[in-house]
């Protein structure tokens, strides 16, 4: 029996100082090989901890086997079986602290490198003919309908599940094209779009229609979608586009964007390919961001490649609270990033045009924990100081836009305007409308998303007679 190896394959990736002059993918991918020595690697526990790890219950030991036996065919069968978007899946979800903290091998050495396997077999699908590609077989239509509410990641889960059980569903996205935070929020470096319209023509191939610049709300209302378009069930998965702030003195001074704002603009709107597309972002020589999380390295680096010479992130608490993924921040570092921990601003300076020059912090220091569990930082008496800025990014969460809720009746919200639903099942209050994701968790991850969208289309299937 060979010996069982505790190290991971370590995945390629484009070397940090060429890398943070572009906007082309970081990780390269694993060659067949690379993919077939971590496959490999996989024990095939009886117990596959691993799947109940994953928000949307991958049969991941089945999908690996296959793989090491070299029926990719079968690999993308099983992986679709629960997923409609493994290659967004196997670039952005946080494996590490789900499915792979689950897996056995993590006890003795390094969890089998599930992610990366999982892109491999996407990315091995979508690079084959459509001819070789696993037909999609879909029940008859049953006659029911289902509205779902934006194309993010749980609206697109909601509907392929849906579709797959015989429903005639309608997508309605309020922008030009389909993909919510996948296509505005997530940087090309780490989501290619062309990955997001591929697994969105996938969603389509199930017989979804996607209606574009519908924003529900405004050319029609939940309401009007059931009563008067005859839906029997409507699905909300509008995720979280408004952001918060920091609301200290000077914020609304020129030049201060939300990360919303920023990121849309390089993302959707293709800054980054200035004056090919004409959507400018303000360049100058340093930039800091505010935040800790995963946007906020987004932006940083989206910073770094459109020619900032010095990006900062800002952020009050220690590297060890550090809400990002640990891939993301270590990319960031790499490619020159200054972190700035236990940094908190407190107001902005800007010059006699109204344009943003600097930004007073404090030092602070951590407490006790908080709600979150983190300890709670706390300023530093006398602590302050001054950082020169020509740009500040605010990266400090999102909430739901009011817009869906201010227009339907019956639907209940939380005081930060997220709309109630079960955990479980996604029902909210009102009949026939389900919600899930961001809308109803606040700002979270895209696997968190979908997982709610599985749960709510099982839910939606059951109550209309499934």
């Amino acid at each position: 029996m060979p010996k069982l190896d505790l190290n991971r394959q370590p995945m390629p990736k484009q070397e940090p100082q060429v890398r943070a002059k572009n906007f082309n993918e970081v990780a390269l991918g694993y060659t067949p090989e690379q993919a077939l020595a971590e496959a490999n690697r996989c024990i095939q526990c009886p117990k596959h901890p691993c799947i109940d790890g994953c928000p949307v219950e991958v049969p991941i030991p089945e999908f690996i086997k296959a793989l090491r036996e070299g029926d990719m065919l079968q690999a993308v069968e099983v992986l679709k079986s629960k997923n409609s978007l493994p290659a967004i899946c196997g670039r952005v979800c946080p494996q590490e602290t789900q499915c792979e903290s689950a897996c056995t091998l993590s006890k003795k050495g390094a969890p089998i490198a599930i992610g990366r396997l999982e892109r491999y077999v996407a990315n091995w699908e979508l690079n084959q003919p459509a001819t070789s590609k696993p037909a999609v077989i879909l029940p008859p239509t049953n006659g029911k309908r289902i509205a779902v509410i934006g194309s993010g990641p749980a609206g697109l889960t909601a509907a392929a599940d849906m579709a797959k059980m015989g429903y005639q569903v309608t997508i309605f996205e309020a922008l030009h094209i389909a993909g919510g935070v996948l296509m505005y929020g997530i940087p090309e470096f780490r989501l290619p779009k062309h990955i997001v319209q591929s697994e969105v023509e996938y969603v389509k191939s199930l017989g979804v229609d996607i209606k574009l610049d519908s924003v529900v709300g405004k050319v029609v209302t939940v309401d009007e979608l059931m009563k008067e378009q005859g839906y029997d069930a409507v699905f909300l998965g509008t995720g979280a586009g408004l952001p918060m702030f920091l609301n200290i003195p000077g914020e609304n001074l020129n030049s201060i964007y939300s990360a919303n704002e920023f990121l849309t603009r390089i993302n959707l709107m293709k800054a980054y390919l200035f004056p090919e597309y004409d959507t400018p972002v303000q360049i100058g020589k340093r930039i800091a961001v505010i935040g800790g999380g995963n946007v906020a390295m987004d932006s940083a680096r989206c910073a770094l490649r459109l020619g900032f010479e010095e990006v900062h992130i800002v952020y009050r608490r220690s590297r060890a609270e550090l809400p990002a993924r640990q891939e993301e921040a270590e990319n960031a570092e790499e490619e020159g990033v200054i972190f700035k921990f236990l940094t908190n601003p407190v107001r902005f300076l800007g010059n006699k045009d109204g344009w943003v020059t600097q930004m007073e912090c404090v030092e602070m220091e951590l407490g006790e924990p908080d709600a979150s569990g983190r300890r709670r930082p706390i300023v530093k008496a006398g602590s302050e100081f001054m950082i020169d800025v020509d740009i500040a990014v605010i990266a400090l969460g999102t909430t739901p836009n009011p817009l869906i809720t201010a227009t339907t009746e019956g639907l209940d919200t939380t005081k930060g305007g997220t709309v109630v639903a079960s955990e479980t099942t996604g029902k909210t209050v009102k009949d026939s409308v389900w919600a899930g994701g961001d809308i109803v968790t606040g700002s979270a991850t895209v696997i968190s998303a979908m997982g709610a969208g599985k749960r709510a289309a099982a839910s939606m299937h059951e109550a209309l007679g499934g």
